[in-house]
């Protein structure tokens, strides 16, 4: 590790402890790492404890991981263990970094075999929203071996892209956003426009805007259920789509990455409010094998994201935190109190569109105005 390196990693851990999580001398925080994400995960047990708090680092194994895997104990791994749980009920903060790392067997899984693996989300965040927890998930994790080669990436410069969109300031985000998220709390409206082809006519819900800074919101009924663990880097405004007007088309310019799934160059066409065609470059074989099983609402756009981090630029992972992304939520936008309940929910991302918000220009060719 280089020590040019190992500053970066450094910085990016003590805005994340400072000014993120704001980790207080005494707190107990719980860490989990995996292989790949363990250099980094290891910085930032040393940044808690340089800032008072007692840690423990729980590593996956991925190698033990794979094998349980193999000998078809799906559900084993998909059960937390009771320490796991009891340390959750007692921690003040948790870490999460995304796992496991060999993303080309995650590929070739079966959707049943990896839904068993990690059946432990959903009850996850019930205890952890009953114990006020705030944490954060490092989207480090996401930069892998694997990926890096499908796209080819240096995976050292991408994690160094990563880190580095980790040091803008929450407080920063909200001012840069902040007429952005007073016209969307007034409007109705919303226009999208690209040379590319892209024309789309959508309307607002009517509901809060919701700012998406990286700081957790643990018992804040205007956030989410899963809100108490904010994703970093961050740098969003999201808001929801009413799920009946949508006229036009948008055609995508960044990756989506939904997970370890990822899809490239969509077009979705809308008329008299549903998604009538679509279309991608990759993936999307996956996306519609996704929309056969979604539930009603599926067709329908559920919330548009606006990306407000200058340091996020075509970084894979972060394309719906870039400044002056636009990104569009087909399916469900409960999170965001819509009323689309569909278990469907994927969106493509676009950069340097014109925006107007009931005729008034929010984003010219990716600036926001």
């Amino acid at each position: 590790m280089s020590e040019a390196r190992s500053k970066l990693q450094h910085d990016a851990a003590r805005q994340i402890v400072t000014r993120y999580l704001r980790v207080r001398p005494g707190e107990n925080a719980v860490l989990e790492s995996w292989d790949h994400t363990m250099p980094f995960a290891a910085v930032m047990v040393d940044e808690i404890r340089r800032a008072g708090g007692r840690t423990l680092h729980i590593q996956e194994d991925e190698g033990a991981w794979w094998a349980a895997i193999d000998r078809k104990q799906s559900r084993l791994l998909g059960r937390a263990s009771a320490p796991e749980w009891a340390a959750l009920v007692a921690a003040n903060l948790y870490v999460h970094f995304w796992g496991p790392g060999d993303t080309d067997r995650i590929e070739r899984l079966p959707e049943k075999t990896f839904d068993e693996a990690i059946a432990w989300f959903s009850p996850w965040y019930d205890a952890a929203r009953k114990s006020g927890l705030r944490g954060a998930r490092v989207t480090l994790g996401f930069a892998t071996e694997g990926r890096a080669r499908q796209w080819g990436l240096d995976r050292t410069e991408w994690e160094d892209r990563i880190l580095r969109a980790c040091l803008t300031d929450p407080g920063e985000a909200g001012r840069r956003g902040a007429r952005l998220f007073r016209a969307l709390a007034r409007g109705t409206r919303v226009r999208i426009s690209h040379p590319n082809g892209t024309d789309l006519e959508v309307a607002l819900a009517g509901t809060p805007p919701r700012l998406q800074d990286g700081t957790p919101h643990p018992r804040d009924k205007r956030y989410g259920p899963a809100d108490m663990l904010a994703q970093i880097p961050a740098g969003r405004i999201d808001v929801a789509l009413d799920s009946k007007t949508a006229e036009g088309r948008i055609r995508a310019n960044r990756r989506t990455n939904i997970w370890w799934y990822w899809s490239d160059g969509g077009t979705l066409e809308f008329a008299e409010g549903r998604l009538t065609s679509y279309s991608f470059d990759h993936g999307g074989e996956e996306f519609a094998r996704r929309f056969r099983k979604g539930t009603p609402g599926k067709d329908r756009t559920g919330a548009l994201m606006f990306g407000l981090n200058p340091a996020a630029e075509d970084v894979p992972n972060l394309e719906t935190i870039e400044q002056g992304c636009v990104t569009l939520v087909v399916g469900r936008n409960g999170h965001l109190h819509g009323s689309n309940r569909s278990n469907f929910m994927n969106w493509v991302t676009l950069a340097g569109a014109d925006v107007a918000i009931d005729g008034t220009p929010v984003l010219r060719a990716g600036k926001i105005v």
